[in-house]
């Protein structure tokens, strides 16, 4: 699991690696003085017989860096199963399987396959995703996104060349959730007629 949060761990020891000491060279007069021996050069290091790890190559920069804005990420590479809370911004590049509930936005990135219920206040999808997605404030399906599930949000951004399969909903939750009674035709005829004779 690759579970990553941007600020760096207090806790990490970065090994000590030895530095070479600076050759010392005697001479004729550091010799001549009995009471200090003449200082010996370093031994150089022997190979021991157990094999030595190769050193960690330095961290270099991604060519997707993880956006400043999100606190959590989820590597490519990475598969998930089961039901994934967050309280700040995301970014997801592996793989998920299960819900994603988020109180701040949720990023989707291209290389992201998620098969998952995802609710949170904001959602961007550039990958691929198979579930109902609800927003809070806004859904934004950009160009390389597939996206086969039912969209719920007041304000939705498909872009040009995404693919959305499935239902849309652009009210609030709020006003889904109230009971509304339709009338056939010709009952809304009749009362309508019943109230201009009164």
């Amino acid at each position: 699991m690759a579970l990553f949060n941007k600020e760096p761990d207090k806790n990490v020891r970065v090994p000590e690696t030895p530095r070479p000491q600076p050759a010392t060279f005697a001479t004729a007069a550091a010799q001549t003085v009995p009471d200090r021996p003449a200082p010996q050069p370093s031994p150089a290091p022997q190979p021991s017989a157990a094999p030595q790890p190769p050193p960690a190559p330095p961290i270099q920069a991604r060519s997707n860096p993880v956006p400043a804005e999100a606190r959590a990420y989820l590597d490519a590479g990475s598969k998930i199963s089961g039901k994934l809370s967050f309280d700040g911004p995301i970014r997801i590049d592996g793989q998920v399987d299960g819900e994603i509930v988020g109180k701040d936005s949720i990023t989707i990135g291209e290389s992201a396959v998620v098969t998952a219920q995802i609710k949170a206040a904001s959602i961007v999808v550039a990958g691929k995703v198979s579930g109902d997605i609800t927003a809070i404030q806004r859904i934004e399906i950009r160009p390389s996104a597939k996206v086969m599930g039912n969209l719920t949000s007041p304000v939705l951004v498909v872009h040009e060349g995404a693919l959305f399969e499935g239902h849309c909903s652009m009210q609030p939750e709020a006003a889904r959730d109230s009971k509304v009674t339709v009338f056939p035709k010709e009952e809304r005829l009749a009362q309508a007629g019943g109230q201009k004779q009164a």
